[in-house]
């Protein structure tokens, strides 16, 4: 994606600080992460690990992009990063949206609004995997300028009035039950294991994988 399209969107105390035609990538993770990626690397850096396991790995394997480029200047932001304000450094979702990765549905995407006064909070949704995916991060080339880069909407797979309305009910007032993510006829979901793993309060995570804290 372009820098400028993200920052189009947003009000100015979101822009990231890069040129429009700066070029960009939107990191997800898909459910084979899980098998592919954390328990090999959890395996291999068992003693190395000492804060949450994904955002550690994801850490490495991003860092491992940023090495193939050694020519390049690349700039990663984690989407667990805040700055000192508390807001977060970029917005996952509405960078995944404008990327065309994801759809991000929001309150103003359902014309019949019946939540009066509640806040609602939105969700991308993505045509193959639905809700079982994560957005983790944004690559950023500094260097690289990409003025004809033509922008792909995303696939917007919740089309009707009453499943965006039914998406945004079950994200917003029953999101442990993961029904959300299954909003539309996915091709690849969590394995129970991961399942397990992300319904877990962040702090007994270890266990799952037979880590220990270095301060238990």
């Amino acid at each position: 994606m372009k820098v400028g399209w993200y920052n189009a969107v947003l009000q100015p105390a979101f822009h990231l600080p890069y040129p429009d035609d700066t070029l960009a990538f939107v990191v997800l993770s898909t459910p084979s992460m899980f098998d592919k990626a954390l328990k090999p690397f959890v395996k291999k850096e068992r003693l190395k690990i000492i804060r949450d396991p994904v955002d550690q790995c994801v850490s490495h394997h991003l860092s491992g992009v940023k090495e193939k480029f050694p020519d390049q200047k690349v700039d990663i932001i984690f989407d667990y990063e805040i700055l000192p304000s508390r807001k977060p450094k970029f917005l996952a979702q509405t960078a995944a949206h404008v990327a065309g990765a994801a759809y991000y549905y929001q309150r103003k995407d359902v014309k019949l609004d019946p939540w009066g006064r509640k806040k609602i909070y939105g969700v991308c949704i993505h045509p193959k995997y639905g809700g079982w995916f994560a957005i983790r991060g944004l690559l950023l080339f500094p260097d690289i300028q990409v003025p004809f880069l033509q922008q792909s909407a995303p696939v917007d797979c919740v089309s009707t009035e009453e499943k965006r309305t039914e998406l945004l009910e079950q994200f917003n007032f029953h999101w442990q039950d993961g029904r959300y993510r299954d909003i539309i006829e996915v091709k690849e979901r969590y394995s129970e294991e991961q399942k397990a793993y992300f319904a877990t309060p962040p702090a007994e995570r270890f266990r799952l994988l037979g880590l220990t804290r270095l301060t238990e």
